[in-house]
């Protein structure tokens, strides 16, 4: 898949790389039927999103669920929807002994991997997450920064071979990863 070009369908653009893979997603979930259909979430319509942005949801997880409002790319790696994204806001709220910078102010808690937290810095858009050698989060000391928006996390790490290592699928699961084989249909990993 190329991200090159000009014009309206310019996939330089915030958002256009965003677009073109979950149309791509899409697509090949749509010749999928036998995927389970909660891989691929649908999307936030603007009334939704300005009540949302209203209520202090940040505009770049916004941005994203007006064009994909969460993925289950496995019972372990998931962005959430809206939805589910506001029943998950305490995993931002401070923990007695826990030296992360957690702040309802500062964080917003986007999905999880293999039970950490994964959250959009509200001053820069960034994605932050737990180091890969933690999985007692609230004992890790420092966030690991995984992308500079929730756009390219989704597109360059979840909608890649790099999932592979995100998701820990080994050579035996593979077969079975559905968030893998609705990639591959996709042209998106081989």
């Amino acid at each position: 898949m190329t991200f090159s070009g000009g014009g309206a369908g310019d996939v330089r653009r915030p958002g256009a790389r965003l677009r073109v893979t979950v149309d791509a997603l899409r697509a090949a979930k749509a010749e999928s039927p036998e995927l389970f259909s909660y891989l691929l979430g649908g999307t936030v319509d603007e009334e939704t999103a300005r009540a949302a942005a209203a209520d202090g949801v940040p505009p770049e997880f916004l941005d994203f669920c007006r064009v994909l409002d969460g993925a289950s790319c496995s019972p372990s790696v998931q962005l959430f929807g809206l939805e589910e994204a506001l029943g998950h806001q305490f995993y931002c709220d401070p923990i007695v002994d826990c030296v992360l910078p957690l702040s309802p102010e500062k964080l917003f808690c986007v999905g999880m991997i293999h039970e950490t937290p994964v959250y959009v810095d509200r001053a820069g858009g960034g994605v932050l997450g737990i180091p890969d050698e933690h999985r007692e989060w609230p004992d890790v000391e420092r966030f690991e920064h995984l992308a500079p928006s929730l756009e390219e996390f989704f597109v360059e790490r979840l909608a890649t071979a790099a999932y592979v290592r995100i998701g820990l699928v080994d050579d035996e699961s593979a077969e079975y990863d559905e968030w893998l084989t609705l990639l591959r249909r996709a042209g998106l990993a081989a």
